[in-house]
This record gives structure tokens, sequence and C-alpha cells, in this order.
């Protein structure tokens, strides 16, 4: 059988199922990446697991995104997660070491592995043949015990890449043209596998950039071959050792098929506020803006920055623009350094902060009210930025940084410059940053400070119940919307009582407080449109809301890693069987489930009654048997104690 790159990584990690599109399958894990947002609960998990070490070949532990410390609260975190590191057996990346995917990718990653990350981003690290997933945090800390992963075998979606990149176009193109051509939901249920000649014209970073955003089209993981460019990349980091070859079979097929040119692409940009609303920059050009913003996960790479230096070297940005860079790792940062690029940066007027997330995950850098912001971060969803009322773009360094001296959204065609050219380094210096955990680990204590609490009881769902419809909301619903980011709220990741009053805030400000009056007589449901819990794979979305009282999300769809969380906390995930009764639901409806536990069991769909009136709405749910089991205990603590 001839097989793709994604069916040879599968493969040879199937511990349970059939490689049959839809079908659930269990898969050995390799590696983990938890982060500091996330990460804090998948420790305490793991400490309510009864955990004494954790059984994958690595796993590390990254503080990226709680990097300001205006009280104790992310300080006493960053000690809690270095106690915990050392206890588990974790490598620690400490505050300022970078973002964790590109940390990764030079320090730990290998192809022909799998890795699982408690951050969608974690997709990103398929740039080095591997099978790289972003999951929920307790899906993590079960990998970390040695469990398998589950997920339902996607289909393998080939991108044929041919051509090269004209000047002034990069790899953000390439991937804002995928998401212009597919949209949010278009990778939802698929691995995309870049493959064909054109490949071989773009670096190991490039490739970072294009696998980092497969989580805006919705896949479950993207993966590019492990070639000359990856064994190249790992010789750069001193790694030449984790190289082997990983290349699809000459007559592999695919389930689906799409070709891209890269010779024909030019600049785009995705206009606010979601990441498919892509546009040609010259459709664009001309608007003021009061933001540029290079950096991210998205666009970590040393070129990425140093592009954007040649453009602005020796000359000034425009007067009222913040042009804020945002190093993503701390070597790539003491290069750039070295090689004059900060120097040309901060010349023109730039302002730099420290490596890691920041700006991006609105820790910072929160665009001014009413203004545009360029930024090239992976994400625009509304209010991300730390601003309620933003309006982002994403972009290219290079649009970028064009636009940063004209104070306009700027085709960087029309610079009157030629295009730079730029060598990287061809070796890296390591970092001491990435402390690996002790051998012994016996004697090592967690330190909990004062905003750590443990994980809430949850009881399982009963048999009969009435529930209140305390929000109906829209298509595209991101868990920045359910449950925000920034400064004001994620220092409270490991306070599951706190953080909960922050729940669908944006979206409407009063459900606290109404999701509180409810949550002792019985809890409540929400409805929403298609693709709800796209973005983020933070499990807190659906773990404040479950411990406002949220039993059951009726929806048109799912986003996957969201899904997963929903069932991981005991909410009931379900669909409308007929799309157009969505249209029947009222916010402040109740709904009447009866005999539920028998009706889930027996039957895909069935039928629930809107309370004081004869309308009846047809709902389903896909759960396997396993996670039907994990709904019907409360949730996956629950199951793992009943296991016990």
């Amino acid at each position: 059988m001839q097989l793709n790159v994604a069916q040879k990584l599968i493969q040879e990690h199937l511990l349970s199922g059939e490689m049959n599109a839809g079908e659930e399958i269990g898969l050995k894990i390799d590696q983990t990446l938890t982060q500091d947002a996330t990460g804090t609960m998948v420790m305490l998990e793991l400490e309510a697991m009864g955990i004494d070490k954790v059984k994958t070949e690595a796993s590390a532990q990254y503080v990226d995104h709680n990097l300001i410390q205006e009280d104790f609260r992310n300080a006493d975190d960053h000690l809690f997660l270095r106690s915990a590191a050392q206890r588990f057996g974790i490598y620690y990346s400490r505050p300022g070491n970078g973002v964790s995917h590109p940390v990764h990718m030079q320090q730990l990653a290998k192809p022909g592995k799998t890795l699982l990350g408690s951050d969608s981003h974690t997709c990103a690290n398929g740039c080095m043949g591997m099978l790289a997933i972003g999951a929920g945090g307790i899906d993590v800390a079960m990998a970390m015990a040695g469990e398998p992963y589950y997920v339902k075998m996607p289909r393998v979606m080939g991108v044929e890449l041919t051509g090269k990149l004209p000047d002034w176009v990069s790899a953000k193109d390439v991937i804002l043209e995928m998401l212009r051509r597919h949209g949010v939901k278009g990778g939802v249920g698929k691995i995309i596998e870049y493959h064909g000649p054109g490949v071989q014209e773009l670096s190991a970073m490039d490739r970072h950039v294009i696998a980092n955003m497969g989580a805006e089209l919705g896949a479950t993981a993207t993966v590019f071959p492990s070639d000359q460019e990856i064994k190249r990349f790992l010789q750069q980091q001193g790694r030449e050792e984790d190289w082997t070859e990983l290349i699809a079979d000459k007559r592999a097929s695919y389930d689906e098929e799409d070709h891209i040119d890269l010779s024909t692409l030019e600049p785009l940009i995705a206009t606010p506020s979601s990441p498919d609303n892509v546009v040609p920059v010259a459709e664009v050009a001309g608007e003021t803006i009061y933001q540029s913003y290079i950096g991210s996960s998205a666009n970590p790479g040393y070129r990425d920055f140093a592009i954007a230096s040649e453009i602005v070297k020796s000359k000034q940005i425009a007067a009222g623009i913040s042009f804020d860079i945002n190093p993503t790792s701390r070597q790539l940062l003491e290069q750039l350094v070295e090689n004059g690029h900060i120097a040309n940066l901060l010349s023109a007027g730039a302002r730099m902060h420290q490596a890691g997330c920041n700006g991006c995950i609105g820790m910072g850098q929160a665009p001014a009210t009413g203004r545009n912001s360029l930024r090239t971060t992976p994400r625009n969803f509304p209010g991300r930025s730390g601003t309620k009322e933003d309006s982002v773009f994403l972009c290219s360094p290079e649009t970028a940084a064009a636009s940063a001296l004209t104070g306009k959204i700027t085709d960087p065609r029309s610079l009157e410059m030629d295009y730079p050219t730029i060598s990287e380094p061809t070796k890296f210096s390591t970092q001491g940053m990435l402390e690996a955990p002790p051998e012994d680990n016996r004697e090592i204590n967690l330190e909990k400070g004062p905003n750590i609490s443990s994980i809430p009881d949850f009881q399982a769902i009963e048999n009969n119940f009435d529930l209140p419809v305390l929000l109906k909301m829209t298509d595209n619903i991101s868990t920045d919307e359910i449950l925000a980011g920034g400064s004001r709220v994620l220092p409270y990741r490991s306070n599951i009582q706190k953080i909960s009053t922050f729940a669908f805030e944006i979206i409407d400000e009063d459900y606290y407080e109404k999701a509180m009056k409810k949550r002792d007589s019985g809890g409540h449901t929400i409805i929403a449109g298609s693709n709800y819990g796209q973005g983020s794979s933070r499990e807190h979305a659906a773990l404040a809301p479950r411990y406002l009282g949220l039993k059951v999300v009726l929806v048109k769809d799912f986003a996957r890693i969201h899904l997963q969380n929903l069932i991981n906390f005991g909410i009931l995930p379900l669909t409308f069987v007929d799309e157009t009764d969505f249209e029947k639901i009222k916010q402040g409806d109740i709904l009447e489930f009866r005999h539920i536990h028998d009706t889930l069991k027996e039957k895909r769909d069935f039928s629930i009654q809107v309370k004081g009136s004869e309308q009846q709405i047809q709902v389903q749910h896909d759960l396997t048997d396993r996670q039907l089991d994990i709904i019907l205990q409360g949730g996956i603590i629950n199951w793992i104690k009943q296991k016990q």
C-alpha cells in the first residue's frame, strides 16, 4: 500500500481502531507540549490522577503567555509550573525563553514522532514531519500519563505546491490563500498535507508559518515531509542526529486534493474580524493604521524579523504608528542582535517586547479604540487583541513593515526598493533556559501560591431535567468570546471559581449573574450556530461554564478541540438534525430533556420539548461509546476515578 506522510505517521502510532475516515482511533503520543495558560490545569490534573512521572519520550512546559508580572499571581504560577515540571519529569522553558511552538521546534521536535499539545497551534510542529495535534489540557495530561489519545480518523487533504514564491510574497500569503479558498471550517475533520516540488522552495520556518495556521482552517493537523531542508534546520540547531527522512510514497493518494502555484500568489491580508476574510492587500491599500505588529507563533522565524529589519533600515516609520516587535524565542533574539537587525528596527522607531506570546493573546500591545492594527499573528477574532472593539488585519511581515513606513495599509510591492535578500545563520546558539527535569524527583514538592485552587467536583448528568436557554448565539463563536484571554483574565487560569466570572462577557456581560442564579436550581443550556468553539484549545472555555451550571450545548456544529473539551468536563454536546430548527428556539425558552441516559445509549437522534409549547426539536449526537460513558459519568476525571 502506497502511503502519504500523514498515513505513515498514524500507522506507526496506531494503538486501536482502523485507519478509516470517521472511525475513532487511539494513538501513542511520543511528546507533549503545555503552556502556562493551560499548563497549570494540566499539572493539577496530573496531581489529581496521582501520576509520579510522565511516560512520554519528552514533555515540555513553556511559560510564554502570562509573562506580565503586575502582581504575585503570574509569578506564583511560574514557580508552581517549575516545581511541577521537576516533580513530574518535564522540561521547563523559563519566562522569556520564547513561544512554545518555535522553541519546541528548535530544541525537541523530531521527525516521525507524535506531539500532543494543550495549545491549538501545536500543529505548527507538523512542519518537522511530525503528527502534531492541539488538544484540551486533560487530553494532554492523559497522554503524559501514558494513555492513548483518541481522535476520529481524519481525511487527508493533499495540497500540491508548485513554482516559487515571487518577491514580496512569503509563507504567510500561502496560508492566507488557503483560508481564502477554504474558510475557517475548511480543514475540519482533516489533516492537511503539503507535497510537491514547491515544498522544496520553503524553509523549515516557512513551513512552520503555514502549519501553524492550519488551526485557523480547523484542521486536526498539518503535515510536511521531513526532507533535506529539515535536516539542514536540525544541523543549524546542532541536532542533526535527530533527523530521519519521512516522505510520501511515489504513488500515495489523498482523500481530497488541492493545488497552489506559488508563483501566482500576491500579498494577501485577512480583514476584520476573521482569519478567512482574505483579500489582496491592493484592495484595501490606503487605509490608515495605528499599529503594525511583527511576531507570534505564526511568523516566528529569523527571516520574518530580518526582512522587516531590511525594509525599514535607515528609514523612519510614519508618525503616530506603534511598530511593535515581538521576538518569538531568545535564541532568535540573540541572533538578530548579533547581526544588527534589532538595531535597524530600533533606529527606525520600533518598540521591542520580550520573547513570548504577548499581544497575540491580548497580553499587552492592545491597539487604540477604533484604529486599525496590522498583525502577523494567527487570529483576529473580535476582542482577542485586548481591545474590545478592535479592528485587526492579519498579514505578512513584508506588508506589516511596508505599512509601518507609510502609516497606511501598503502593498509591499509598491515600495521603491529591491526585495531584500536574507541569509540565515548556519548555526544557532542553544539557550540554557530550557531546563531538563532532574533524574530524581522524589523529594520535590509542588509550590502552590494562594491563587491556585483545586479542580471542582462535578456531578454526573441526571436522567430528567429542564434547562433554560441563557444564550442564543450566531456562527463562528470563538473560545476568545466564550472566555477571553488577556492580562485581566488569564492570571486566574488556575482559579476556576474566579475565572468563571469572565465567561461569555464579550457576548453578554450579565451571563455570569444569570448563570449563578440558575446553577443551584438545575443549570442551563446555550444555543449557537456553526463552528461553535473555534480557535484556542483552552479548556477553561468549557470548564468555567460547566462550573456555572452549563449542562448541554446545542449548536449546528462544533469545532474539534472545543467539542472534546465539552465531553471531557461532562457537558452534553448536541447538534440540530434540521438546522432550520435553530430559528424555533428563543433565548429564555426552557428545553425539556427526558430519559436522557437510555436515550443517548439507544439513539443517535431524539426529540426534546420546548416547555409550554407544542414545539418538538430533533437533536442528535455523534459520541463514541467511550465518549458517551465519559458524559454519563460527569466528565473524564470522574471516569478515570471509576476506572481505578
